[in-house]
């Protein structure tokens, strides 16, 4: 029987599947942690349940012979305990054929999601779904009152890339290249995770005493850290380029549930004689945010991106050559930047659910080129900010916490196994 076409790719999504690789996965996970440990059997049931509210997430993937396409997956999810690295390659023989993996381990419930499907803000909305569905089971008397419609996600499949672009902007990009972390790697397929556990309200006063949101406040660590603990002691010479993913529906008018999301790119060129101090470094990155984090440079930058994936010259090459000519490209895009730092934000749940919700935390798969990749998001007043890493090192993430520690912020921390972290 001839599978049901129900899509093609949104104009960020083509990208992932020519490009990814076991080592360069492309996935990201997001996990919710309950304060009772989950209930295998529940959780599968959920996720049925959620699904079908989410119905553009019930596809797989097809190659064409231009490009990748989705069509309708009839098959049932697969909830099985973790038991193995997240944000791992998620290959499309396995799992049914879904571009997302549940997991689940002691109160935690993960899903790996390939970046093909969708971004980090609407596989939260996905999680979310499931949550709530499976406190539902789980605690019928506890929760009630919350039909369907009180929690439902209005979204459209639409490529808002494609409905908000203007072909007339040229981007303002830097064709610098950027400092590469360097170290011994971990071996293949081992990923450190290093969580910082942060409260929130701490922070936020923090940042405001330097003029700055959260999230600036938090690059302005990560790139100190980087230089101390990294660019010094292997005598770096380029500057350290921090990639800062972008929502872009808070800035545009969208409902989509694909990828819709821009970034913007911190600079900080290092002074060649003496050390750099943390304040010079705010002022770097207030200046960058300043300047790039505004609508019309987004466009800019969302813009150009666009036309490279619907360039017709680019569309009518076949899919086999494509994949050759666009992985030795991407390979090349990724040394313009030494890493990712991804904030998702503050998550917000129905309060009849909250008392049985502990916190959330995201992860985005490191790669060869960015081997630390770092990704944050809050929960009532705890911050939780994420290191994956494929490195052996752990100095970047030392100086991380204590650089927190010496703003008088109080961080706990917890490793996946990987590194064994004792820093509190």
């Amino acid at each position: 029987m001839k599978e049901q076409k129900v899509g093609n790719l949104d104009n960020s999504a083509k990208i992932f599947p020519i490009v990814s690789t076991k080592k360069y996965s492309t996935v990201f996970r997001i996990s919710a942690y309950l304060k009772e440990d989950v209930k295998p059997e529940a959780l599968q049931k959920a996720t049925e349940n959620a699904l079908k509210f989410f119905e553009s997430f019930r596809v797989k993937l097809k190659a064409g012979f231009f490009w990748y396409y989705y069509v309708k997956n009839e098959k049932l999810p697969i909830v099985t305990e973790d038991s193995t690295y997240p944000c791992r390659y998620i290959d499309p023989k396995e799992n049914n054929g879904y571009l997302f993996k549940i997991t689940y381990k002691k109160n935690k419930i993960n899903i790996d999601i390939f970046h093909a499907l969708t971004d980090g803000n609407s596989g939260m909305h996905f999680l979310k779904e499931i949550v709530y569905q499976y406190l539902d089971i789980c605690y019928p008397n506890e929760i009630k009152g919350f039909s369907r419609a009180e929690r439902k996600v209005n979204y459209t499949v639409e490529d808002s890339y494609l409905k908000n672009y203007n072909k007339k902007l040229t981007s303002n990009l830097s064709n610098a290249k950027a400092y590469v972390l360097q170290g011994e790697k971990l071996q293949y397929p081992q990923i450190g995770v290093i969580s910082c556990m942060i409260p929130l309200g701490k922070l936020k006063s923090k940042a405001k005493e330097n003029g700055l949101t959260i999230t600036q406040y938090l690059t302005s660590i990560l790139i100190y850290s980087i230089y101390q603990a990294n660019y010094i002691k292997y005598n770096g010479k380029k500057p350290i380029k921090i990639c800062i993913p972008v929502d872009l529906k808070k800035y545009f008018r969208s409902e989509t549930i694909r990828n819709f999301f821009s970034y913007i790119t911190v600079i900080a060129y290092m002074k060649k004689d003496g050390k750099v101090t943390l304040d010079e470094i705010i002022e770097i990155v207030r200046k960058d945010f300043k300047e790039k984090l505004t609508p019309e440079e987004l466009a800019r930058t969302m813009s150009y991106n666009v036309k490279i994936g619907n360039n017709p010259f680019v569309g009518i090459i076949p899919l086999f050559l494509k994949k050759i000519i666009v992985k030795i490209g991407y390979i090349e895009i990724r040394k313009y930047t030494t890493t990712t730092f991804s904030n998702v934000g503050r998550i917000g749940t129905i309060g009849a659910y909250s008392p049985f919700i502990e916190k959330f935390s995201v992860l985005i798969a490191p790669e060869p080129v960015e081997k630390i990749k770092c990704s944050s998001c809050s929960y009532d007043d705890i911050l939780v900010f994420n290191f994956t890493s494929i490195l052996e090192e752990t100095n970047i993430e030392k100086i991380f916490y204590e650089t927190l520690k010496s703003q008088n912020i109080d961080v706990k921390v917890e490793d996946n196994g990987v590194h064994k972290i004792i820093y509190n």
